[in-house]
């Protein structure tokens, strides 16, 4: 019996709509249900306009990533575009950054999953809470396993329950938003007792954490070796996956500040925020909807992390930042098997020793650092491969530096070592390769 030889590539099968699932996949879930309850309690009302920050900063870094993927759809993302357009040491330390911080927010989307699950039930046990997010991991990694169209199939019923149940929030919260809706304006920016000035020092940092709410479009430049027509479909799925994005998150931030004023100070450290104020608005099966959607969502997130850490971890076995065998793809599933199982091994032990609540700014921090790299790819790219203006990169590159450090001193010194672990073992394994 002849068994097929496994290769290097794969095959094209994922159009835009598909493309804006998955994006969608990835971005609605820890963020929209988790953290923009921690963004409300650090800048009050004022979270509508960091969402609108947030949402600048990461269309600029969008633009730059698409334009990076149409003319050069492979899969690896910005380690690719820095291998690139920049320096080896640059391509990979973004590769390094990707994995580093997309395993940490897949373990917290897989511990998530488990919280939320254990709230419904109403019951806490730690031994439990992670071998219900280790017995997830296992059934995603198999379903990626099995190949990118089963993973499209999952992901669009995963999606279409997220945001029916964010639609549903936004329905039975609406009334009191439009009724509330000059009292949030005007506190956007609260009187301070001192001196009679308005501030809200808590926006930046709000912004920082919910530019992470968005970055799951990166998902769409990192499988650009398997969607058809790249250079047109590509861009035109980050746009969208954005623009549906902030819509969602604007509304969902409006309603949810008038049903709760004290969002954040009060439900935030509970891990459901808006399942507590559907229940509040609502009654309890209003608040079983939205976790049912929060569970969904978990796993799109972790689906889709799978998935995308997975390309890039291929992508470095193929370059030899990682061991060759990670960078071939078993052509029976057309899947990279090895990857997959490499990424799901790192994702499991995150999970066993993995503190959910501090892994969300680590995150935070050096998903940041990786845009920044992608936005000094995009400055590199020549007239015929430049699909929009430089000037798009710069206020990427600017914002995310600026907002990366606007996260607590000991996450980014944290970031920062992790960098230096990288960069020697890069030293390293390139000199052994001569």
């Amino acid at each position: 019996m002849k068994h097929a030889e496994p290769t290097t590539s794969l095959p094209r099968v994922i159009g835009v709509g598909s493309a804006v699932m998955m994006g969608l996949g990835s971005i609605l879930g820890t963020g929209v249900f988790v953290t923009l309850g921690i963004a409300t309690g650090l800048a009050g009302p004022a979270v509508i306009l960091a969402i609108a920050l947030a949402a600048v900063v990461a269309g600029a870094n969008g633009l730059s990533s698409a334009q990076l993927a149409a003319n050069h759809p492979v899969s690896g993302g910005t380690y690719e575009y820095g291998y690139r357009y920049l320096h080896p040491a640059l391509g990979f330390t973004a590769g390094w950054l990707f994995l580093c911080a997309k395993s940490a927010s897949a373990a917290t989307a897989a511990l998530g999953f488990a919280h939320y699950l254990m709230v419904a039930l109403k019951t806490e046990n730690a031994l439990d809470h992670r071998i219900i997010a280790l017995a997830m991991l296992v059934v995603l990694t198999a379903i990626v396993l099995a190949g990118i169209k089963r993973s499209n199939r999952a992901n669009l019923l995963i999606v279409s329950i997220t945001i029916g149940s964010l639609l549903f929030f936004i329905a039975i919260c609406l009334p009191r938003a439009i009724e509330r809706s000059g009292e949030i304006l005007s506190s956007f920016f609260p009187m301070t007792r001192d001196d009679n000035t308005r501030s809200s020092p808590g926006l930046l940092e709000a912004a920082a954490l919910m530019f992470v709410a968005y970055t799951g479009y990166g998902r769409i430049a990192t499988l650009g070796e398997e969607i058809h027509h790249p250079r047109k479909s590509i861009p035109k799925a980050i746009i969208i996956t954005l623009l549906v994005t902030m819509i969602l998150y604007m509304a969902v931030a409006w309603c949810a500040v008038a049903a709760d004023p004290a969002m954040g100070r009060d439900s935030a450290n509970d891990g459901a925020p808006l399942a507590q104020i559907a229940s509040d608005v609502a009654g309890q099966g209003a608040g079983l909807i939205l976790t049912l959607g929060a569970l969904t969502a978990m796993v799109g997130v972790l689906l889709n992390l799978l998935l995308g850490l997975s390309r890039v971890a291929l992508a470095m076995g193929r370059r030899g930042d990682l061991p060759r065998r990670f960078g071939t793809v078993d052509t029976k599933r057309q899947s990279p098997s090895a990857a997959i199982v490499l990424v799901a091994v790192i994702i499991a032990a995150l999970i066993l020793i993995g503190d959910i609540k501090t892994t969300w700014s680590f995150s935070a921090f050096t998903v940041l650092l990786y845009y920044a790299i992608t936005n000094l790819a995009a400055l590199k790219l020549k007239g015929d491969e430049r699909i929009y203006p430089r000037w798009i990169a710069i206020v990427g590159l600017i914002g995310c530096l600026f907002l990366a450090f606007w996260v607590e001193p000991a996450v980014w010194l944290a970031g920062l070592g992790v960098i230096g672990v990288g960069l020697i073992w890069h030293g390293i394994a390139r000199a052994a390769a001569r």
